[in-house]
């Protein structure tokens, strides 16, 4: 990755991070190289990161790397927080639903899932960026058009009410924090 792919990824970071406590167990779909967990270091417990095609070593410290399909998670045990990093975009439309339930089914109660997307205008400010070689603009290829109007109706289908939604980096991304229902003692 080029510096400025580095510097934007930071910043979705950064963004997140505000809805990630500490000691948690994170799971980061999308993961690529793990980055997320390096960058949030010892507020992890114990993370997973799982990628079509996981880059680099397998493992850190406080995370394990896994290659998976996007759904088809495949992982055990459940997690305080799971992240979805400028991700939903490249899953085919038939297969969100799917991957949505799959991330509420591994959410602990009253935990949290955290998705970016970008706005439909920052794939022409990437692919401008691109184009001048200052980004590699990662996997820019497989964005079809997606809207950040679509999130909150993927999530609420699988239980997961919207708790917050903002946007960042001069409106081109989207910040979307999930929370899954507390159990209801009975």
């Amino acid at each position: 990755m080029k510096w400025l792919d580095t510097f934007i990824q930071h910043r979705r970071f950064a963004r997140a991070a505000r809805h990630i406590g500490s000691e948690v167990r994170l799971l980061d779909i999308g993961t690529s190289d793990g980055a997320l967990f390096r960058w949030l270091g010892t507020r992890v417990v114990s993370g997973v990161g799982v990628d079509p095609k996981p880059v680099g070593p397998t493992s850190g410290p406080n995370y394990t790397l896994l290659e998976r399909s996007l759904p088809g998670l495949g992982v055990d045990g459940e997690f305080d927080v799971v992240t979805l990093l400028a991700v939903l975009e490249h899953i085919p439309r038939g297969d969100q639903v799917a991957l949505a339930e799959e991330c509420a089914g591994v959410l602990v109660p009253g935990g949290r899932l955290i998705v970016t997307t970008p706005a439909a205008a920052a794939d022409r400010v990437l692919e401008g960026l691109r184009a001048a070689r200052l980004i590699d603009g990662m996997e820019l290829d497989e964005h079809y058009g997606f809207s950040p109007r679509e999130v909150p109706a993927i999530f609420e289908k699988a239980g997961l009410p919207l708790r917050h939604h903002s946007r960042f980096e001069l409106g081109l991304n989207h910040l979307f924090v999930f929370d899954k229902p507390a159990s209801s003692s009975g």
